[in-house]
């Protein structure tokens, strides 16, 4: 039996590409679902960073909001809703943050610390302080069909619709509905 023995000479490997492929199909997808949530956000949604503490505790200063800009051109805001808005539709003011009390044509009052929507008083669902100062709505104010009435859950330090510079919100005011908070932290997530 002979066999060669082949001392110095050292075998070539080839170099294997076969994971390019799926690597490259990976990094189009990445590079696919990045664009889709940019576009869906440029388009559909807007950031916006709280000042304020006037939705404490839920939102705080400095929180980062998401905005769903679309959701009331197929819907109507609804009470409880925590919206986002320009005061006076003011594009050079900053947008406020608010949760709307009391819709179009209802009526609304702040009495002894209590809101009564339509003569009944409002059973709220969220937390939220003590109401000192009534306001515009110590007197009995009705809601035109494109208005809203909005508060701060914090209503101990909340600039709404009982301070004459808000008053009554019009519907073209109004941007969206807060919908997430990117604020990293125990607060990140949805907004309720």
């Amino acid at each position: 039996m002979h066999r060669d023995l082949q001392f110095g000479k050292e075998t070539k490997r080839r170099a294997s590409f076969e994971w390019v492929p799926g690597a490259l199909k990976w990094l189009l997808q990445i590079i696919i679902v990045c664009f889709m949530a940019f576009v869906f956000v440029w388009y559909f949604g807007q950031r916006v960073s709280n000042i304020g503490d006037s939705m404490s505790p839920i939102i705080k200063n400095g929180d980062i909001v998401l905005v769903n800009r679309i959701l009331y051109d197929a819907s109507t805001p609804k009470r409880g809703d925590v919206i986002v808005f320009k005061p006076n539709g003011n594009e050079m003011l900053h947008s406020y943050i608010k949760r709307i009390i009391a819709l179009p044509g209802e009526t609304v009052k702040i009495e002894e610390g209590k809101i009564f929507v339509n003569g009944k008083e409002l059973e709220e669902e969220y937390e939220t302080s003590a109401i000192v100062d009534a306001g515009l709505a110590s007197e009995e104010i009705t809601l035109a069909g494109d208005e809203f009435f909005v508060l701060g859950d914090n209503r101990e330090s909340s600039t709404d619709s009982r301070m004459p510079e808000i008053g009554n919100l019009k519907r073209s005011e109004i941007e969206g509905k807060a919908w997430f908070i990117i604020t990293p932290g125990k607060r990140f997530g949805w907004i309720e």
